[in-house]
């Protein structure tokens, strides 16, 4: 049955050579799962003997001293004890509106609000307690009564003067969008969605937890970024895909992709001067953590904004070529390197513009100002405000585009002519049947 099996694999792969590598009809977004009715079962890739042996060398060679390095650094760089700076520390309430009236001496612009507090420090809890709220032109939502309002606390001042006002209370739609984004994920991905759910838990534990306070804490912020990022796509990738030859690949494109955007981001944001001053947040953290390296700053918040469309672009690419080989396991490495990059090229167009869109979107009240002003775009785009924004959006693009062919051509190396090299004879004295 044997001697069968691999008969019928020599004629087919025989029979395949010479062939274009046609891209599996119904390839989707990369992710292993097919439409149609060509359906490509990618496990057979991943079962494969000489697969597995290629991918291990990845593992062993590369990923594995990576890993260990990052995870070192995140133990050498862990900032011990809290984050928070006495002279910067704010305390907050929360309560209910339950009564409105004018204020006395300026009806107009403010209301005296009764706020029932819900959280309070000490013993407020559950008391009734004035507020001045603004209204009219002075408020840009208006307060009402049962409205959910947080507030600013004074410790030690009269019950009067206590609390100020400071913005709607939002923790009800907050939490009822997150739940509804839960469910669908969910609902879509079933248990690869509570997977994915657990790596999004991940991710905000190590920002929160690592990379905020190593860089209050005086560490370098560029180097805590990269480990950071590096943590957290190792947790993401394996914990939402699986431990297995693709994933491992794919970590191994996004890990040299990430490599690749830190590098871009840091020499660009020197070649341009910035400051690092732009925006008011700089400023303020930078005003209560006087050493803090803000243009490091800006080159982190590059490599961390980049993340998740990186491993959106390394699993697809990963996916795809994973694809290729099951559809035909006598593909070479140039045969599935060039059919991968044409899927490659779609999926970067759409990211690329993605990516630049979401940048321009965050930088648009700004750039209204600009134009009402009627300035030039030349002088606009020198502007730091705006140039940060542009390289944040081309920095991270490159590294998008990089990580198609670098992870195409892992993927490629990884399961190119493999049946033939499972079909292939005895090996010749002295060479192992395992060589590659």
């Amino acid at each position: 049955m044997a001697k069968r099996t691999v008969g019928r694999r020599r004629a087919d792969t025989k029979s395949n050579r010479g062939r274009r590598l046609e891209i599996p009809r119904g390839h989707g977004h990369g992710h292993g799962h097919g439409h149609g009715d060509a359906v490509v079962d990618t496990s057979v890739v991943d079962a494969d003997a000489v697969v597995a042996r290629r991918v291990r060398i990845v593992v062993a060679a590369l990923l594995i001293p990576l890993i260990a390095a990052a995870v070192i650094a995140m133990i050498v760089m862990w900032p011990g004890g809290d984050m928070k700076i006495a002279a910067a520390e704010q305390t907050g309430a929360s309560g209910t509106v339950t009564a409105l009236k004018p204020c006395p001496e300026s009806p107009a612009d403010c209301d005296q609000a009764t706020v029932k507090l819900r959280s309070a420090p000490g013993t407020d809890k559950g008391l009734q307690v004035p507020v001045e709220v603004p209204k009219g032109k002075n408020a840009a939502v208006p307060v009402k009564v049962d409205d959910r309002v947080i507030l600013g606390v004074q410790e030690g001042a009269p019950i009067a003067n206590r609390y100020q006002y400071v913005d709607h209370d939002r923790t009800f739609p907050l939490v009822a969008l997150a739940v509804i984004f839960g469910i669908a994920v969910i609902a879509l991905s079933r248990w690869r969605g509570v997977a994915a759910l657990g790596a999004l838990a991940m991710t905000a534990l190590t920002l929160t937890q690592f990379i905020l306070p190593a860089i209050l804490k005086g560490s370098n912020p560029l180097l805590v970024a990269v480990v950071g990022g590096s943590v957290i796509m190792v947790i993401a990738l394996y914990l939402t895909h699986g431990v297995n030859a693709q994933t491992s690949v794919a970590l191994a494109g996004t890990i040299a992709s990430l490599g690749l955007t830190a590098f871009l981001g840091w020499a660009f944001v020197k070649v341009s001067s910035f400051s690092g001053l732009a925006g008011d947040g700089p400023s303020v953290v930078k005003a209560f953590v006087p050493d803090l390296d803000l243009t490091g700053l800006l080159v982190a918040g590059i490599v961390i904004g980049c993340l998740g469309v990186l491993d959106d672009v390394t699993v697809t690419q990963a996916s795809a070529v994973w694809e290729l080989s099951a559809a035909n396991p006598e593909a070479s490495r140039s045969e599935l390197i060039g059919a991968g990059l044409r899927i490659g090229r779609a999926h970067v167009a759409s990211v690329v513009n993605t990516l630049v869109l979401a940048y321009a979107g965050a930088a648009l009240p700004i750039l209204m100002v600009f134009a009402i002003g009627g300035v030039s775009t030349g002088y606009l785009l020198s502007t730091e405000i705006v140039a940060v924004e542009v390289v944040r959006g081309l920095v991270g693009s490159l590294g998008i585009i990089a990580a198609v062919p670098l992870t195409t051509a892992l993927a490629a190396m990884a399961v190119a002519d493999r049946s033939r090299e499972l079909v292939a004879g005895p090996a010749p004295a002295g060479e192992s049947a395992d060589s590659v």
